[in-house]
C-alpha cells in the first residue's frame, strides 16, 4: 500500500493534513533533523570564536556562509542523507554529525578542526536545544497567531452584541439575564489571560555534557570558563539557560508550557460547549455553504459540527498534552530513554490542538445571533425579575422579601409582566421605586453586561 493522506495512520497526516501544515517546520522528523544540523553548526561556530581555545580559530565570512548556509538550506534529500547514514550508525545525533563532517570535507578551514564538530556534546545536549527551540517557534509563529484570531473574533462580537439582551440560564433553568457580547467577552478575558501565561513560559536549555557537570569540557580545557559560555550560548539562542541538569534537561519547562497549552484549551473546550448549547436554544443561526449536507437522511439539518470538532480534537490534544506534563519531568537517575519516543509526540498533540483552533475559528465565522429567539425567550421569563424586586424591598426593610417572591414564582407556570405588577402594586414601598420596578423587563435588566462587554480587549489586552 502506497503512502498517501489516504492510507497515513494518523489523521493529522491524512484527512486533516492541510490544516496542520504549519506545524510541519516545527515537528516533523525533517524538523527535528534540520534543528539538529542548525545546533551542530552554531556549536562549532560559537567553540571557533572561543579565545580560550587556540586550535579551534575563528572562521572567514566564506565559511561562515557555507555553514549558515547549509542549515538555511537543509532540504528533504539532505535529511535522507542523514537518516541512510542513521542505518550504519543506529543513532540519530551521531548519523547528523557524520553528515557535516562529509559535506565540509572539502572546506579546509573546517577540515583542520572537524574534530570540534559535536564537542563534548552529549546527544541530549543536542537534542535538548532543537526541541526547545522547536517548542518556541511553533509557539510564538503558529500557535499563538491562531489563538489570537480566536480572541480577536471574540472581542469583535462582544462589542457587536453588547447590548443584545440574553436569558442567562444557571443550571440549564432561566436565570438573571445577560447579554451575548458580555457572554462572549467572559470567554475572551478567560482566554486572553491563559494566551498571556502560554506566551510567558520560559524554555530552558543546557549544554553542559554526558551527566551536566561538564566533565569533557573541562577535562580538555581546564582553565576555559564553560558553564558561562555554554549560558551564553543557550541564551543567544533565545533560551533560558537551566545550569542543573543531569545528561538530560529535566524538562519542568516543558511541562509548564504543555500544561498552559491544557489551560487554553480547557477554556476553549467550555466555550465550544456553551456556544453548542446557544446554537441547540437557536440564540445562534449559523451560515450555510452551498453545496454542504448536514445529515445524510434530513435535509434541513444544519449542524455545529466546527464546534464539535474542535471539542473532540482539545480532548485528544489535552490528553496527550497532560501526559506530556506528568511523564517528561521523571527520568530514572541521571538519564533513561522514555522521554524519547515520548517528546516526538509533541507535534501530534499540539497538531490537534491547532485543529481545535482552526475549527473553532471556522464555527465562529458561520454565526449570526437570533434576535427574534433571544427576545422570545426573554418575554416568557418573567420570573427572573423576582430577583429585583425582593432586593428592592429588602432596601426598604420589607420583611420576608426573599419568601414573598418564592411563594409567587417558584416553580409556577404562568408568570408574566400582568402578574409582577399586581404584586408591585400592593408594596409597601415610594411611588418612585414601583415605578421604577414596573419599567423592568427581563430585556432590560441586564445590570453592567453592556458596558462590560465594550470594555473587552480595551483594558485587558
Amino acid at each position: 500500500m502506497n503512502s498517501s493522506f489516504l492510507t497515513a495512520l494518523s489523521p493529522l497526516d491524512g484527512r486533516y493534513s492541510a490544516k496542520v501544515a504549519d506545524l510541519r517546520p516545527y515537528f516533523s522528523e525533517f524538523a527535528l533533523i534540520r534543528y539538529r544540523v542548525q545546533l551542530e553548526i552554531e556549536w562549532l561556530k560559537a567553540l571557533s570564536n572561543a579565545p580560550g581555545i587556540a586550535e579551534a580559530l575563528p572562521f572567514s565570512s566564506a565559511t561562515i556562509a557555507q555553514l549558515d548556509a547549509l542549515a538555511t538550506n537543509f532540504s528533504e534529500a539532505d535529511a535522507e542523507a542523514v537518516k541512510f547514514i542513521e542505518t550504519r550508525t543506529n543513532h540519530d545525533v551521531k548519523a547528523v554529525e557524520y553528515w557535516l563532517r562529509e559535506r565540509l570535507i572539502k572546506n579546509a578551514e573546517v577540515a583542520r578542526i572537524a574534530q570540534f564538530i559535536h564537542f563534548a556534546c552529549t546527544s541530549e545536549d543536542i537534542n535538548n536545544l532543537s526541541h526547545g527551540l522547536m517548542l518556541m517557534h511553533s509557539r510564538d509563529r503558529v500557535m499563538l497567531p491562531s489563538l489570537g484570531k480566536i480572541i480577536g473574533r471574540l472581542i469583535q462580537m462582544a462589542h457587536a452584541m453588547a447590548d443584545t439582551p440574553m436569558l442567562a440560564r444557571t443550571h440549564g433553568q432561566p436565570a438573571t439575564p445577560t447579554t451575548v457580547g458580555k457572554e462572549l467577552a467572559n470567554f475572551a478575558y478567560r482566554l486572553l489571560r491563559a494566551r498571556e501565561r502560554l506566551a510567558g513560559v520560559a524554555i530552558l536549555g543546557k549544554i553542559n555534557g554526558a551527566v551536566g557537570n561538564f566533565n569533557a569540557h573541562l577535562a580538555s580545557y581546564p582553565a576555559f570558563g564553560w558553564e558561562q559560555f555554554a549560558q551564553e550560548f543557550v541564551e543567544k539562542l533565545g533560551l533560558k539557560f537551566n545550569p542543573y541538569t543531569t545528561q538530560i534537561e529535566p524538562h519542568d519547562a516543558m511541562a509548564e508550557l504543555f500544561d498552559a497549552y491544557a489551560h487554553v484549551n480547557t477554556v476553549l473546550l467550555d466555550f465550544n460547549r456553551d456556544m453548542w448549547g446557544y446554537i441547540s436554544l437557536a440564540y445562534f443561526k449559523q451560515k450555510t455553504r452551498e453545496g454542504e449536507i448536514g445529515s445524510s437522511t434530513m435535509p434541513h439539518k444544519v449542524n455545529p459540527i466546527d464546534f464539535e470538532n474542535s471539542e473532540g480534537n482539545l480532548g485528544i490534544a489535552n490528553a496527550l498534552l497532560r501526559h506530556l506534563s506528568e511523564k517528561l519531568p521523571i527520568s530514572r537517575w541521571q538519564r533513561d530513554l522514555t522521554d524519547s519516543t515520548v517528546l516526538r509526540n509533541m507535534g501530534v498533540a499540539l497538531g490537534h490542538t491547532l485543529l481545535a483552533y482552526g475549527s473553532c475559528s471556522n464555527g465562529l465565522g458561520k454565526l449570526e445571533v437570533n434576535p427574534e429567539r433571544l427576545m422570545e425567550d426573554l418575554e416568557n421569563a418573567w420570573e427572573v425579575l423576582a430577583e429585583p424586586i425582593q432586593t428592592v424591598m429588602r432596601r426598604h426593610g420589607i420583611s420576608d422579601s426573599y419568601e414573598q417572591l418564592k411563594e409567587l414564582t417558584r416553580g409556577k407556570e404562568g408568570i408574566n409582566k400582568e402578574t409582577l405588577h399586581k404584586f408591585i402594586d400592593d408594596l409597601t414601598l415610594p411611588e418612585s421605586e414601583k415605578i421604577r420596578l414596573r419599567k423592568m423587563m427581563p430585556q432590560n435588566y441586564i445590570g453592567d453586561a453592556a458596558a462590560l462587554a465594550r470594555k473587552i480587549g480595551i483594558e485587558d489586552s
